[in-house]
């Protein structure tokens, strides 16, 4: 495997006796999408500002394409392209207006900024409404509009701080189509959030983060398997609550890993949904059980993280 274009290792960030980040350590591979999921006050934002040089940790590193970020005016920042969980734009000026603004900030030629200006507007779905001023834009527009600021300098690297947070639907699903379309682009995206459906539609890998500690970097399949909560789940109610005498025969039956009876409820984790779901089905039709309902579902990252910390990932 290349090495990772980004790597953390051991950051450490104290508020007086407060840990909001302890001894964090992951990487980032080139092209990855990694989610870095946890609660509120889990320490996100806080490690995000420290790979962004804009906080600066009591000790640890962080390194990008094999090299130590050093501060907040290091060269190396115009690899990352940050989009702020607060909105930085200018509610009176037009989006390109915006967009000229921050390509300024990066120095970029007047010819090389129009046509990026053009092609962020594009990717984000602004690009008709690149003279209208922000302050006319929803909610979800301006989170657009701070995306395609991030990408003027065209970064390798995406930093994403919860860039949902107070939209709509459909400007989420808007903001989730550009993610997409950046990551066939290449770009490499490291992407927080509280909310578990983002991280299993968009990434490929997640790292769990609670009370500033790392307790789970893998892939959601893996982390599945770890929690124990590898198959799929299957939920049959039946007619009536049966005496359950052939609930061990049933849990005989190839590719059961788990099966439980309470009152007509029978709940099944199987290995595999489609090779044993008619099985089951036969089994109970021999044993003379009416079916008149039944549900299936995989365990979903909420589950996983509580069964990893005891805790709903909202809490605090």
């Amino acid at each position: 495997m290349s090495s990772p274009l980004l790597e953390i290792r051991q950051l450490r960030k104290t508020y007086g006796s407060l840990a909001a980040v302890d001894g964090v350590s992951f990487t980032v591979q080139r092209g990855e999408c990694l989610g870095l999921l946890g609660p509120n006050g889990a320490g996100k934002t806080t490690t995000l500002s420290m790979l962004a040089g804009l906080l600066t940790p009591d000790s640890g590193q962080v390194l990008i394409d094999g090299r130590a970020l050093a501060g907040d005016t290091d060269p190396l920042k115009r690899q990352l392209g940050l989009v702020p969980q607060e909105l930085a734009l200018y509610e009176d000026l037009t989006a390109a207006e915006n967009l000229a603004f921050f390509g300024a900030l990066y120095s970029l030629e007047k010819a090389t900024l129009h046509q990026r200006m053009a092609d962020a507007l594009a990717i984000v779905g602004l690009a008709d409404r690149a003279r209208d001023k922000a302050r006319t834009f929803s909610g979800g527009m301006k989170r657009r509009l701070n995306l395609a600021a991030a990408l003027l300098h065209d970064p390798q690297l995406l930093l994403l701080d919860e860039p949902t947070v107070g939209v709509d639907p459909q400007s989420r699903n808007a903001i989730f189509d550009n993610i997409e379309a950046l990551r066939a682009r290449g770009k490499t995206i490291l992407y927080t959030t509280h909310y578990m459906e983002e991280v299993e539609r968009l990434c490929d890998r997640v790292v769990i983060v609670d009370h500033g500690k790392v307790i789970a970097d893998d892939t959601i399949a893996a982390l599945r398997a770890r929690a124990g909560s590898g198959g799929n789940l299957l939920k049959i109610t039946l007619a009536q609550a049966p005496a359950g005498a052939w609930l061990p025969a049933l849990r005989q039956l190839a590719g059961i890993r788990s099966a439980e009876l309470a009152g007509a409820l029978l709940s099944l984790e199987l290995d595999d949904l489609t090779a044993s779901a008619s099985p089951i089905l036969h089994f109970l039709r021999e044993h003379h059980e009416t079916i008149v309902h039944l549900s299936s579902d995989r365990p979903n990252l909420e589950s996983i993280f509580l069964t990893l910390t005891g805790r709903q990932l909202r809490d605090t």
